[in-house]
């Protein structure tokens, strides 16, 4: 897939790409000719409580490598790109060369272009914006927000339009305000060998049909049901694809043939919202095209 004698045992390696495409399995490869430590660059994958249905890697995996920033986070807690970007700083330079991948392209952007320190959203103000959203769908915080913003943000990610709509509404500034104000990078991009997979639609979708079956095959329900005590769709954790979808089940509100076919499509379409950014932003980092 790649050329394991043109990358630099010591350089940091990040591998960025849509879900089910194989960026994992590429990162293991990597460690098992070179060593490093693989990093996760994956919003879902920091949580606890949904190791089959975020598709981190399994025991098996973290036995070959050592393994970072999966699961380490606890599922009513709140983890932003800065939580994340604090806790990868220790692994830039640290004993062992980091192997950072992952699926959250703002993750990789405040790696390697600054990440704009904005003000946290006031708890209140963040249950405003949830029952906003819950009422009246995500549309109507993306009416208020001014075109600039909605210029630069993804319009169709409703995490991204509500987190802008928080900022403004809590600073009085628009997001991209604070983004223009953006100290340097933690990691350059020269610094890195930086890899994006560019995977084929059709091919893709494929495999997130047969990811889900097997999903299911190796706990995912099971994961589900320890999660239905308490359930709470506005917590972060809960955004897991998926989630929603066999909670509904478990409560009696749906069939598990349409969540399945619901979670199917759900994981299509984060899949395409992440080609899209990655083809946006990441016009100049090394292209691994698939099927190969």
């Amino acid at each position: 897939m790649i050329d394991m004698d043109a990358l630099a045992p010591d350089q940091p390696v990040l591998i960025a790409g849509p879900t089910a495409s194989g960026k994992s399995a590429l990162a293991l490869e990597i460690a098992a000719a070179q060593g490093g430590i693989i990093v996760n660059a994956d919003a879902l994958q920091v949580y606890e409580n949904w190791r089959v249905l975020s598709a981190r890697p399994s025991e098996e995996d973290e036995a070959q490598a050592p393994h970072a920033l999966y699961g380490h986070v606890g599922k009513t807690d709140d983890y932003s790109v800065g939580h994340w970007l604090r806790d990868v700083s220790e692994f830039i330079d640290g004993a062992k060369r980091p192997i950072i991948v992952g699926g959250t392209g703002l993750y990789f952007s405040a790696l390697t272009e600054g990440l704009a320190e904005i003000p946290a959203t006031p708890t209140k103000l963040r249950e405003t914006a949830n029952a906003r959203v819950a009422a009246e769908g995500f549309e109507a915080l993306r009416a208020e927000l001014d075109t600039e913003t909605l210029r630069r943000i993804d319009q169709q990610n409703p995490m991204r339009v509500q987190r802008a709509w928080e900022v403004m509404t809590a600073t009085g500034k628009p997001i991209w305000h604070w983004q223009d104000q953006t100290p340097p990078p933690l990691l350059p991009l020269e610094n890195c060998a930086a890899f994006v997979m560019d995977a084929d639609k059709d091919w893709l979708n494929e495999r997130i049909a047969r990811r889900f079956n097997l999903m299911l095959e190796l706990g995912a329900m099971e994961e589900a049901e320890a999660n239905l005590h308490g359930w709470n769709p506005d917590l972060p954790s809960s955004k897991a694809i998926g989630a929603p979808e066999l909670i509904a089940y478990l409560k009696g509100e749906t069939t598990l043939e349409d969540a399945r076919e619901l979670a199917t499509i759900s994981t299509r379409q984060y899949a395409k919202r992440q080609r899209t950014w990655f083809r946006s932003r990441m016009k100049i980092w090394q292209k691994i095209s698939l099927p190969v």
